[in-house]
């Protein structure tokens, strides 16, 4: 234990190098508010998980009370999640919410540990195609994924634990500023 907290040390550390990527993802983030769109969040297990707590900070609050934000968690809508895994295929069960939802201005924000999800891979070059803005999570070797993200926070270990760790503490403080934002007007 002693061992893993050490690496969790090294790699918030690691991360401290990253904090203007952070502060230009949430700025990204407040552009998109502030032009009337909308972010749409993604990603499998953990990181759909991930995806859903960021969506109620965004809409709820996180610490501090503001205006509702647009965010909607497209991990969500279990009928639309079974429907095409089980009609289309599961690799597309992102990609179709994101043409059927998505415009040029919105924002799609993925997180995936290895960067390699076939439906996250899918999404992403479906919000490309759109012109939408792309903000990924991923870990240090990034995937496919990160080739396709306008903005990429890369997390400088490859283990999900470790990872998902240093991605909840990098959206805190996304959303933190993005509060900030709002609540200092």
């Amino acid at each position: 234990m002693k061992q893993q907290i050490s690496e969790h040390m090294r790699v918030v550390e690691a991360a401290i190098g990253q904090i203007g990527l952070l502060e230009r993802i949430a700025d990204r983030l407040i552009a998109c508010f502030e032009a009337g769109s909308r972010v749409y969040l993604l990603g499998n297990g953990g990181s759909a998980a991930d995806a859903q707590h960021i969506a109620a900070e965004l809409v709820g609050r996180f610490k501090r009370d503001r205006k509702a934000l647009p965010a909607i968690a497209l991990t969500t809508d279990c009928s639309i999640l079974t429907a095409v895994s089980n009609d289309i295929g599961f690799e597309q069960v992102f990609s179709r919410q994101i043409e059927a939802l998505v415009t040029k201005r919105d924002v799609v924000l993925a997180l995936s540990v290895s960067g390699r999800s076939a439906n996250v891979v899918r999404a992403l070059q479906a919000a490309k195609n759109l012109g939408a803005t792309v903000v990924g999570f991923t870990s240090r070797s990034g995937g496919a994924m990160a080739e396709l993200c306008d903005l990429c926070f890369r997390v400088d270990h490859d283990q999900s634990d470790r990872v998902q760790e240093v991605h909840q503490l990098a959206y805190h403080l996304i959303c933190d500023r993005i509060e900030q934002h709002y609540t200092q007007k």
